[in-house]
């Protein structure tokens, strides 16, 4: 049984303050009767109360509205860890994003927006996160000298050719099967950073198209696009990808920490 919907009925300020008036009550006729009154209304209370539907939906919609809200600060405390360019376009598409709104309310007479135009805000919520991930990755692919590596696998292969023994050689081939597996994690990281570039600017000029296309509507008939849907899949997918690398890039490094070959991390000092 979900006791969340008990914990809120408990919390709701009804019955705080409706415990609070009976104990006034209770030391003021100092008499416990009310008191037991009390204890009874408790019981009823609790025990109905957590099972209507109607306040089950109640709580529902609160902790939703909860989460919302505590995403909402999160997504703002990280635009400001942004560099002043970042958080440039980050504003420059959310009022981009609300003139949209505002123009088709305007232009077409509407009372209310339609669903696509209101998916709006989580595309823009998609812009911030797509960009969060870029400069993140971005700034890992600085961390990780390419030649180097290289330069270290050229040596680990001579090393296990003239290997003297089978026990020096299979270390060396672990250390070869490391070191590739390193630079494919890096091509691999590179062509994720670019994907999700030509992402963000395919946002970017989707607002800039819409914006432009609002422009000359007339009645809201008129807007229907097909690139909202086109849109949403194409997001959809670079996230796949960002997870699918993530957990590819955070298995490696794992490996490489088991075995420290920490110089091989992407937050080592060379």
């Amino acid at each position: 049984m979900n006791t969340k919907y008990f914990q809120e009925a408990l919390k709701e300020p009804a019955n705080f303050w409706g415990l609070t008036g009976f104990a006034i009550a209770a030391a003021y006729t100092q008499s416990p009767i009310p008191l037991l009154i009390a204890l009874l209304l408790e019981a009823i209370y609790i025990t109905t109360l957590p099972f209507i539907p109607a306040y089950r939906r109640l709580v529902n919609r609160r902790e939703k509205e909860y989460l919302i809200e505590i995403n909402r600060l999160k997504r703002e405390k990280l635009i400001k860890s942004f560099t002043p360019r970042e958080r440039e376009a980050v504003e420059y598409l959310r009022y981009q994003k609300e003139q949209i709104k505002k123009n088709y309310l305007r232009l077409t007479g509407a009372k209310e927006l339609p669903a696509n135009l209101k998916s709006l805000d989580q595309r823009w919520e998609d812009f911030v996160d797509l960009l969060d991930v870029y400069r993140r990755r971005k700034q890992h692919l600085k961390t990780i000298n390419r030649q180097a590596i290289e330069n270290q696998l050229k040596q680990a292969i001579e090393a296990m050719e003239s290997a003297p023994d089978e026990k020096v050689r299979r270390i060396q081939q672990t250390n070869v099967e490391i070191l590739k597996r390193r630079l494919a994690s890096f091509d691999e990281l590179e062509r994720s950073v670019k994907h999700v570039e030509g992402q963000l600017q395919s946002i970017e000029n989707f607002f800039g198209y819409l914006n432009d296309e609002i422009i000359t509507i007339s009645t809201p008939e008129k807007f229907s696009l097909i690139e909202f849907e086109e849109l949403s899949n194409s997001i959809a997918l670079t996230k796949q990808m960002l997870d699918e690398t993530s957990e590819a890039l955070n298995a490696l490094d794992a490996h490489n920490r088991q075995l420290e070959k920490y110089d091989l991390l992407p937050n080592a000092h060379r």
